[in-house]
């Protein structure tokens, strides 16, 4: 009925990823394009006795919305939102858009707004996720804008993102239980740690980590997954990074993204290209100019950044920073209405010390041997 790489997808994204149990309900949300994946997952819903409700988005939609909406439009938030984002057991979300460039040119003070709109559902997410209570994972269906900005193929694009996914086609679970055993050994050398230095080409940073726990990613939260994190105690961020990708946030690209930290706070930032949609969204709130993520990615099916993010932090041999809020999970106290991730490589000769400790040279991790 589907095409086996689809159906074996949505076997992992519901048995594994976010485990679905009887009466089970399960939000499944997505653009049109992504329907096969979406069918596919509603089956495995209904055959794992949840209960399965589906939300499709139309196509370049927002682009409207944010063209004729007025400021109060774009503050209200629909209660049906409310009550799936408080009570859902269970959410699937594809990223599928037929267009990355469509909001390019929305008025950076309309994403703004509806960023602030949204925070409190926001930070609603994060603390069900945080305790299990809502289980969540993303994962990209293959589109042709995709392939287009990763300067790939369409049908080349698809096995970029399905190996990365499925790196085992028989048995794509078998192998990310061995990832999480391998990256679960690294978050236990790390728990009871204090202090983290990152230094390379273009980063000098040094944070605290005392108190806080780091996370492994091992396919529950996002599909393809390879990456372990932590919040850095809020004030402690200091030094300069200068982001070796592009970054993608609310269909907005920028490029050599540069931000100079004190005390936690970005206190210069700065960007070749974007940078006044940068500088407006880190003056959105308070926790916007704070550090609520710091990750390493471990995916060893990532060698190469395609334009999103969802596969650029995980790139092994990179590591990245999100602005704005932190998981509480990790002990991050940091709230904001954003969470934008930014990636910088550290393959030629990037380091990283715990405790003044060389735990990771270009790409490896030292304790792991």
């Amino acid at each position: 009925m589907f095409d086996p790489r689809v159906a074996k997808l949505a076997e992992v994204l519901v048995q594994y990823s976010v485990g679905v149990r009887p009466d089970d309900t399960v939000f499944i949300q997505g653009g049109s394009a992504a329907m096969p994946l979406m069918k596919a997952v509603v089956v495995e819903v209904l055959r794992s006795g949840g209960h399965p409700y589906t939300r499709m988005t139309i196509p370049d939609l927002d682009e409207l919305v944010y063209r004729h909406a007025s400021d109060a439009q774009l503050r209200h938030v629909p209660e049906p939102t409310r009550v799936i984002y408080e009570t859902y057991d269970a959410m699937i979300t594809f990223w599928s858009s037929e267009n990355t460039k469509s909001l390019t040119n929305v008025a950076p003070e309309k994403l703004v707004l509806s960023n602030q709109a949204t925070k409190d559902i926001f930070r609603t997410f994060m603390q069900r996720v945080a305790t299990q209570d809502l289980r969540w994972v993303g994962t990209l269906y293959p589109t042709a804008a995709y392939a287009q900005d990763a300067e790939m193929g369409l049908h080349e694009y698809e096995d970029f993102v399905y190996g990365a996914c499925l790196p085992d086609p028989e048995d794509p679970v078998a192998v990310w239980r061995e990832v999480s055993v391998r990256q679960q050994r690294l978050v236990d050398w790390l728990a009871g740690r204090r202090a983290l230095r990152v230094e390379g080409h273009d980063v000098d940073l040094r944070m605290s980590i005392a108190g806080r726990t780091f996370k492994n990613c091992d396919g529950k939260s996002n599909m393809p997954d390879g990456e372990i994190f932590t919040g850095p105690v809020e004030d402690s961020v200091e030094g300069e990074v200068r982001f070796s990708y592009p970054t993608v946030y609310q269909g907005r690209k920028l490029a050599g993204v540069r931000l100079e930290f004190e005390k936690g706070k970005v206190v210069r930032a700065n960007a070749d290209t974007g940078e006044d949609f940068l500088l407006q969204t880190l003056d959105i709130d308070e926790g916007a100019r704070y550090v609520g993520e710091f990750a390493v990615g471990t995916n060893r099916g990532i060698t190469r950044a395609t334009g999103n993010t969802l596969f650029d932090e995980k790139i092994n041999g990179s590591f990245h920073m999100a602005l704005g809020a932190g998981m509480p999970e990790t002990g991050s106290r940091n709230e904001s209405a954003i969470h934008w991730d930014m990636v910088c490589d550290l393959m030629s000769g990037g380091r990283i010390y715990v405790d003044d400790k060389l735990i990771y040279e270009s790409g490896r991790f030292l304790i792991e041997e």
